[in-house]
């Protein structure tokens, strides 16, 4: 393991009430005796980074230790926390293979808490160890706390010590605790609505869950062998036209398996020949059959392009069938645009799959209703933080958000709620809380509009009010349309980058231009930033964007924005008396405004206009 240096270091545990314990570390002993409930804690002194000491557990009068931890290491301890892209693997991330090759790391060690949920906090993870990262074991850790734990350990040299507890698809509020939510308004009726819940409801959950993907995993009804069958009779179907997804057709709030046909009439010069499917951007999970035929699986998106190799065997002149099963769930489910990109293809013969398919739902068992108590408030700190606040630590590292975008004014609250909380538990006074920006994500907009995600983005960069907290902005570097953007290298750098100068007090520039102030004359605005580094710049050359205007009737415009110094003049020609602007506020901004370190300018926005919560 690696624990704390330069401060006293917690040990505890449960031994026989009234029992002596004594602890053995770096030459020095500590006493203390198990309450009647069994529970001790004892601290240690602190030590300097170093080692590999063991650590002797004695109990009453034995001379012989009953537990003795070997290759302990002293340094730098983080708690690595959030959703999915905190738990993102190393594997699932960009260069994964060299990145694994490469690993070999014996003095960063990683204890991955195990997925926990409870009704009651808990003074015990079930299971997890630590583990050195190396080669092997380096492929599940979190990736962005890998990244970052790297590149402190490159600068301080010392032991890097990483606590993760992650959980995907999970808001703040269920990372807090009952005492804090129930002090807040907006959880407070929540929480109290969720005492009815037992480890009956859970262990049901559990069961329904299972149930949930062994439908979405295994045709049900025989329908594998039945609807793809080019025999198939499906005149009564009805029809849609392709592409499309769940929120184009008439099928709200669906959730199971959907199939999917489309007769494609072939050319005899096409018939016996091979031929190449794509199959364009389909959005779940989804089984692909050709003429009665499975091509394909494919899970969650996991290959990056959508084109099948179709035997020749396979192929006649006239009428083929493509037949798709196809999993509709969480509001999503059927294929996303271009029409141009779904087609069957043989040498420069080009057949469009887009337009009329008919299609079928309820062929198959209903899906289970997930409750997903790994949702619900506070049951995720029971299980996966209370336990270990006792455990010293330097500060913490938190992405997260992305569960919270349906409600983002409520994140201005929930989010400072959380780290008060975690600050007070850990009793180590103002310890840092170091965070992730959300990424750029989803489609482009033409125009500039309302987004819940800007509205979240502004809520986390407020909670730098917060004392010592530090936020990492990666505007520029997510993908509109993987909401677990790969390159989780960067992600942990900017984190890192922080932590050297907010922490560690090191001489680097951290953070892309922020806001500072602006005036107004005439109609032009200047905008006044800190954090310009060397000097402002646009990445990778080029006139800026991202920046638009408003006058008094709030509606924005996109705008000429030109650098001037460290500072950035704002005018547009449709907005003669500008009284706003907004810089990168949009689900996926068009931005480009950086400092000449490279790091992005965060999103911003000059007024203070109630924001129309997008639906």
């Amino acid at each position: 393991m690696v624990l704390q240096r330069g401060t006293d270091i917690p040990v505890w545990g449960i031994a026989r009430a009234g029992e002596q314990i004594s602890v053995e570390f770096g030459g020095n002993r500590v006493k203390t005796v198990a309450g009647q409930d069994g529970k001790w804690k004892l601290r240690l002194p602190q030590m300097p980074a170093g080692g590999p000491y063991t650590m002797n557990v004695y109990e009453g009068s034995q001379t012989q230790p009953m537990k003795t931890f070997k290759d302990v290491l002293l340094g730098d301890v983080w708690l690595a926390s959030g959703q999915s892209n905190m738990e993102w693997q190393v594997q699932q991330s960009m260069n994964a293979r060299e990145e694994i090759k490469k690993a070999n790391y014996p003095a960063i060690r990683m204890f991955n808490v195990p997925h926990d949920k409870r009704t009651q906090a808990q003074s015990d993870v079930m299971g997890g160890s630590w583990q050195a990262l190396d080669s092997v074991t380096v492929k599940t850790a979190s990736a962005v706390a890998y990244f970052f734990a790297r590149e402190i350990h490159a600068e301080l040299n010392v032991p890097i010590g990483i606590l993760q507890a992650t959980w995907g698809g999970t808001p703040v509020e269920a990372w807090t605790s009952r005492d804090q939510l129930l002090s807040s308004p907006i959880t407070r009726n929540k929480v109290l609505q969720n005492d009815t819940v037992t480890v009956n409801h859970f262990i049901k959950d559990s069961l329904d869950l299972v149930r949930f993907w062994e439908i979405v995993y295994k045709p049900h009804n025989k329908t594998e062998k039945t609807i793809p069958n080019p025999r198939l009779n499906d005149a009564k179907w009805p029809e849609l036209t392709m592409p499309a997804t769940l929120k184009d057709l008439n099928m709200p709030g669906y959730e199971g398996m959907v199939w999917l046909r489309k007769n494609v009439d072939l050319p005899a010069p096409m018939a016996g020949k091979e031929l190449t499917l794509h199959l364009g951007h389909p959005e779940m999970n989804y089984t692909l059959y050709f003429n009665g035929q499975e091509i394909a699986k494919n899970v969650w998106n996991a290959s990056p392009t959508h084109h099948y190799r179709i035997p020749a065997k396979l192929v006649k002149q006239g009428k083929n069938v493509l037949a798709v099963r196809m999993a509709f769930l969480w509001g999503g489910g059927g294929f996303n645009p271009p029409a141009e990109e779904m087609y069957l293809t043989y040498g420069t013969s080009k057949i469009s799959l887009a337009g009329s398919w008919k299609f079928r739902k309820d062929l198959e068992p209903t899906i289970p209703t997930i409750k997903n108590y790994h949702q619900y408030p506070t049951y995720l700190y029971n299980a996966m933080i209370n336990p270990i606040v006792s455990y010293g630590i330097k500060g913490f590292l938190w992405y997260q958000g992305e569960n919270n975008v349906d409600a983002p004014y409520d994140y201005r609250t929930l989010f400072p709620l959380m780290i008060n909380d975690w600050r007070i538990r850990w009793q180590q006074g103002y310890l840092p809380f170091l965070y992730v920006q959300l990424a750029n994500y989803l489609k482009t907009q033409p125009e500039p509009s309302e987004s819940n995600w800007a509205a979240l983005r502004e809520a986390q960069t407020l909670a730098l009010a917060q004392p010592n907290t530090g936020m990492a902005c990666i505007i520029d570097i997510g993908e509109a349309d993987n909401i677990h953007p790969q390159n989780k290298q960067e992600v942990g750098r900017r984190l890192a980058l922080v932590a050297k100068k907010q922490v560690y007090q090191k001489p680097v520039q951290a953070s892309g231009p922020m806001y500072q102030g602006h005036e107004i004359t005439g109609d032009q605005i200047t905008i006044r930033f800190s954090e310009t580094g060397t000097s402002l710049a646009t990445k990778g050359g080029g006139p800026l964007k991202g920046f638009a205007v408003a006058g008094n009737d709030h509606k924005f415009y996109w705008a000429d924005a030109r650098i001037d110094g460290n500072k950035v003049l704002v005018s547009s020609g449709k907005v003669r008396n500008p009284v706003a602007v907004r810089y990168a506020w949009a689900d996926n901004p068009d931005c480009n405004l950086v400092n000449q370190e490279g790091l992005p300018a965060v999103p911003f926005r000059t007024d203070d206009w109630k924001l129309e919560q997008v639906k």
